[in-house]
């Protein structure tokens, strides 16, 4: 490998190098240790001073120096792994450079020249991908050692490395860590000792910083039921993040591919940098504080100071740039922060080039004042730019005019609706889009006739527009500490849907989406599929107490929303508790408006929520525990197992306590939720178990426990909420218990704030990452349990091979995934369907695990034998082989008896094994989905497989010709390198023969009387048999042919003496060689073919 020519003091390293050979000007060395009289002592120190120093020479140990002779100066321009790569190098500076140097008059000349000529090899052969890092040369180097360790497949793209220290019990190890795409490895060397370690991500359950008396600081990884720590890292945090963003992109990847299909920037493999994670990660922590569509990517950070004009004076704080948005985030505690999206911007003027100040103008006449940003002329023009303004004064005004005839038409539009249509052209059935919130169709306010909780409200309403008098109304209002407050005191009925737009950020999906949410209920009109088969059943479930969901107006909306969002997301598609969650928003909100909210809660507030699995809520409620154990250690005293919190509060985070909580209640949370995201439900939960902790304390089981809760929750009201009784849910149940004590939900809320508010929001994103990784692989560990669990009744595999025959299963369906985005196994992999069918190979993966697992290495990955076991194993020839049928073939080849194995070798040359297409091609497997199901297909094979009898060997069909040929070699195959290979050969070929001549006597006895043939045609008869016969009994170097030409081999003169054999026939021969049935009959180490196929899994891959 050229390296980058880098200057070396010679005699500080003659002891480590040896020159092997050397002229005028260059030389070439090797490592003292290596090759040639290497080990020793020698070799173990300089091992070790290489690991430690992470120098190439550990997998390099050969150098080529350049120098001139009148300098004491030398250059390292390159390095080899072997002798002949180095070799290669120093001819090719013989041939090409040697002869030039010459003309040069100067060493000065002479080291300018090679210089560059190295580099320009070097950028040559460079890979494109190495651009992207930070320092290439460096990284070329870290390449090169990471290859040379680990031995993975050459598309393995590394990310990063680190030194540190491993620690292997109370003993660290200095070495480094290489993070890659797909694995975390390790490697040290001391005094002899190497330490090799490769963890896939999609392996790790634990990934957390930990420290105690020994590791002050230290990342802990478990794997494999294994603890793993790593320590002395100069850059822990940022080694800790690149991991996180590692493992969590490995696991959206190959676990959760609805949440990864949302994630384009890491899209492919092939091309993830540190660079690229760590903007990725910078991107989403953006848009979760924003709250900003997933398309926002962080463009550019500008610290600054921003004139706030309600306290008088400038906050310090940062600038933060997407395509779309322009936001602002306080740095002095001040908890001030807003988001300006692009299309508000009417104008940007740099009022004050002294203080590097910019002014950005805002639809409404406002504008905001932005001072001491360094590269301010930059900032001003990329949001020109990215508004569309132009800096010339005469085009701002024309675009301020525009601007201002286009406002006048939407003010038009707002006051005569009836216009839009015309001037949209909105077909006639968008009419049917309800426009207004149910609230206010079904509880209209009563404005004459005002009791104390309207007067209340009306406050209420008059706090928030002075609110807004202050801080700004609509997208670009300031959001304070303020908001808060009185989002805590409680949302004014009048003002709960626009507050929820605006806090959710669904306003801005809405107002780039125009007509969007009409298409989609138009496209989805009329189609049948099981989400809305789902929806259909869980209408009349949704809120059924509250008058607008006992109408057909309600239910209507209520079906059009969640029908249109199950059209434009099939992922999701429909999930219980989406009907709960929706009514509500239907309340309060228009139904577009609605369906917004929906959007902002499935896809952004409650990521991976609503899905089969539910992992979003899972993860939430492992979040939720360790919250527990920091804040309740009383509570965890006294109930150890915190996991009866996590099935009780399952309902809790998935309808925002929605279900749990009297109505007019539980819309507080939803405000609070809508402005604090998945914190706000954390803390109120916190607060709920805080308040009946006693209680909780002193009950002897799990069912007073929800008898506590549940009593609680009925105790909860809303004293301030205007709604009648008819619509309330606490007011009839709360009248009969007078005597119980009430809660009021906005002091539950503000204990909550008071008590649990220091919960910050990164703290919790951190603490669902960490869960994240456990909670995956516990449901993966289940699917585990439950196949092997089916799988035991069918096999004689032990519990601990079949977990080891699945680890490889599982693996081997990833291998492919690991370096692909279209790989078939990914798009087949669907967590939602039944256990044994989530994990399925195609024939390109079972044949490599096959060939690693057999017991007689007969079967190579590419023969066409491979395939011919694959046709027969999968049962319902869709192109896909199951665990199940991959363990039932594999133990019948290690434990069945020897008429078994027959059996599976004698139906491998017959249909529908043997018979292949001409072109050797598989059919692909039908495509998966979430359709509608064919239950009757399912019950009909269910039937099939009850009334399935066990197959004889009767019912086999006769071997023709053609196909015994092929199984004769087959054998050959199988006996290849035995011990006994020489007369397993003759058995065979014994058999061969006498099956031969059984078939001629056969043939003779069923023909009918009829004088003796001539001589010459019996000869030829016999002859033709006799050539059958050398056929079968060829050698094994060229038994690895297709069926099609073994039986046209065959065919030519046979037309008239084709002939067959039975599996009796072929067995009663069989069992008459001793030899044959105890090879057969050899008993197969299972644990050790799964350790060495664990170990040449990978290898495998890589020599491909």
């Amino acid at each position: 490998m050229w390296l980058k020519p880098d200057e070396i003091l010679l005699k500080n390293a003659f002891k480590l190098w040896v020159t092997e050979e050397d002229n005028e000007y260059f030389v070439l060395q090797r490592r003292r240790g290596y090759g040639e009289g290497g080990g020793g002592l020698t070799g173990l120190l300089v091992g070790t001073l290489d690991t430690v120093l992470d120098s190439t020479s550990k997998v390099a140990p050969y150098r080529i120096l350049h120098h001139t002779p009148d300098s004491q100066v030398y250059w390292s321009i390159a390095c080899g792994v072997t002798k002949e790569e180095i070799s290669q190098h120093w001819d090719w500076l013989q041939q090409n450079i040697m002869r030039t140097l010459s003309v040069f008059d100067s060493s000065e000349d002479i080291t300018s020249f090679v210089q560059g000529k190295i580099r320009g090899l070097i950028a040559e052969e460079g890979k494109a991908s190495l651009v992207l890092e930070e320092d290439p040369e460096k990284f070329r180097e870290a390449l090169l050692r990471f290859e040379k360790w680990f031995e993975l497949p050459p598309k393995e793209k590394l990310v990063t490395y680190y030194s540190c220290s491993y620690w292997r019990g109370k003993v660290p190890c200095q070495g480094w860590l290489y993070l890659s795409t797909n694995f975390l490895c390790f490697y040290s060397y001391l005094l002899g000792a190497e330490v090799k370690l490769i963890i896939s991500w999609d392996e790790m359950w634990r990934l957390e910083k930990t420290s105690n008396v020994i590791l002050t600081e230290s990342i802990h990884v478990l794997a494999n039921g294994e603890d793993h720590y790593f320590s002395m890292l100069l850059h822990l945090n940022e080694t800790f993040v690149i991991m996180e963003q590692l493992a969590d992109y490995s696991i959206k990847r190959l676990f959760d591919k609805e949440a990864f299909q949302r994630e384009p920037a890491l899209s492919d493999p092939l091309q993830i940098t540190k660079r690229g994670l760590e903007a990725h990660a910078k991107s989403e922590q953006f848009r979760t504080f924003f709250r900003l569509p997933r398309e926002e990517n962080l463009l550019e950070v500008h610290e600054t100071f921003l004139w706030v004009p309600f306290s008088h004076f400038n906050t310090l704080g940062k600038i933060c740039l997407s395509e779309n948005y322009l936001c602002f985030a306080s740095q002095d505690g001040s908890q001030c922060h807003i988001i300006i999206p692009m299309r508000e911007v009417v104008n940007v003027e740099k009022p004050d080039c002294s203080s590097r100040a910019l002014t950005v103008s805002v639809r409404g006449k406002r504008a905001l004042r932005f001072s001491e940003v360094r590269d301010y002329q930059r900032l001003a023009n990329t949001i020109r730019s990215r508004c569309g303004i132009s800096a010339s004064p005469q085009h701002s005004a024309s675009a301020e005019v525009i601007r201002g005839e286009c406002q006048s038409l939407i003010n038009h539009f707002e006051d005569n609706p009836e216009d839009v249509t015309l001037m949209v052209g909105q077909k006639d059935s968008s009419k049917a889009v309800s426009t207004e919130a149910l609230m206010t169709v079904f509880h209209p306010q009563d404005v004459e006739n005002l009791d104390p909780k309207m007067l209340k409200e009306k406050m209420k309403e008059q706090s928030w527009n002075i609110h807004f008098s202050e801080y700004g109304r609509g997208t670009s209002m300031f959001f304070t500490r303020k908001t808060r407050d009185l989002i805590v005191r409680g949302v004014p009925e009048a003002l709960r849907g626009e507050l929820w737009m605006l806090f959710s950020g669904a306003v801005n999906d809405m107002a780039t989406h125009p007509g969007y949410y009409t298409d989609l209920v138009e496209q989805s009109l009329g189609t049948s599929t099981l989400a809305t088969d789902e929806i259909e059943r869980d209408l009349h479930r949704s809120l059924p107490e509250h008058p607008a969901f006992q109408s057909d107006t309600g239910i209507s909306a209520l079906r059009r929303v969640l029908t249109a969002y199950a059209y434009r997301n099939p992922k999701i598609g429909y999930c219980q508790a989406m009907n709960i969650l929706t009514s509500v928003l239907l309340l309060y909100a228009k139904e577009e408006e609605a369906f917004w909210l929906l959007v902002a809660v499935c896809e952004r507030m409650l990521p991976d929520y609503f899905n089969r699995r539910i992992i979003g809520a899972l993860v939430d409620q492992a979040v939720f525990e360790d919250l527990i154990r920091e804040n309740l250690p009383q509570l965890v005293e006294h109930m150890t197992d915190l996991s009866f919190f996590s099935s009780v509060s399952l309902s809790w985070f998935l309808t925002l306590f929605i279900s749990v909580l009297p109505i007019e209640s539980a819309v507080n949370v939803v405000d609070c939720f809508f402005y604090d995201g998945i914190k706000a439900i954390l803390q109120l939960g916190l607060a709920v178990l805080d308040y009946n902790m006693e209680a909780l304390i002193s009950c002897h089981d799990d069912a007073e426990a929800v008898t506590i809760l549940n009593k609680f929750f009925d105790s909860v009201t809303n004293k301030d909420s205007p709604l009648p009784p008819t619509v309330q849910q606490a007011s009839v149940g709360n009248n009969d218990k007078s005597s119980h004590f009430n809660v009021d939900i906005s002091e539950l809320i503000r204990e909550a704030y008071e008590k649990y508010g220091n919960i910050r929001s990164e703290e919790v994103e951190s603490s669902r990452k960490r869960n994240k990784l456990y909670v995956i692989q516990t449901l993966e560990d289940t699917t585990k349990q439950n196949v092997i669990r089916v799988v035991t009744q069918e096999v004689r595999f032990s519990a601990s091979h079949l977990d080891g025959l699945y680890n490889l299963f599982k693996r081997q369906h990833f291998l492919c995934c690991y370096w692909t985005m279209n790989s078939p196994a990914l798009l087949h992999h669907d967590p939602s369907l039944a256990y044994l069918e989530q994990y399925q190979l195609g024939f390109q993966q079972f044949s490599v695990l096959f060939s690693l697992l057999e017991p007689w290495a007969f079967c190579n990955p590419k023969s066409t034998l491979s395939l011919w076991v694959f046709r027969l194993i999968d049962e319902n020839q869709d192109g896909l082989v199951n665990f199940k049928e991959f363990c039932c073939s594999l133990d019948t080849l290690y434990s069945g008896s020897f008429t078994n194995k027959l059996k599976f070798l004698f139906k491998l040359h017959l249909p529908p094994a043997f018979d292949l297409p001409e072109d050797g091609v598989i059919r692909k497997s039908p495509e998966r989905g979430r359709g509608k199901v064919d239950l009757q297909a399912y019950l009909k094979q269910w039937q099939n497989e009850i009334l399935k009898k066990e197959e004889t060997i009767k019912d086999l069909p006769r071997i023709n010709q053609s196909q015994f040929i092929q199984f004769s070699k087959t054998l050959y195959n199988i006996f290849h390198g035995d011990p006994e290979e020489e007369s397993l050969y003759r058995a065979v070929a014994h058999v061969t023969s006498l099956l031969l001549r059984m078939e001629e006597v056969g043939r003779k006895l069923q023909e009918p009387s009829s004088p003796p043939p001539p001589t010459k045609p019996a000869d030829s008869g016999a002859a033709a048999d006799s050539t059958a016969a050398e056929e079968a009994s060829t050698s094994p170097e060229s038994s690895d042919t297709s069926s099609s030409n073994a039986s046209q081999d065959a065919a030519p003169d046979l037309t008239e003496m084709e002939w067959s054999f039975s599996f009796e026939q072929v067995l009663a021969s069989l069992l008459n060689e001793p030899t044959i049935v105890s090879f057969f009959d050899r008993p197969v180490d299972v644990q050790t073919k799964l350790n060495q196929a664990r170990h040449a899994q990978l290898k495998l891959k890589a020599n491909k």
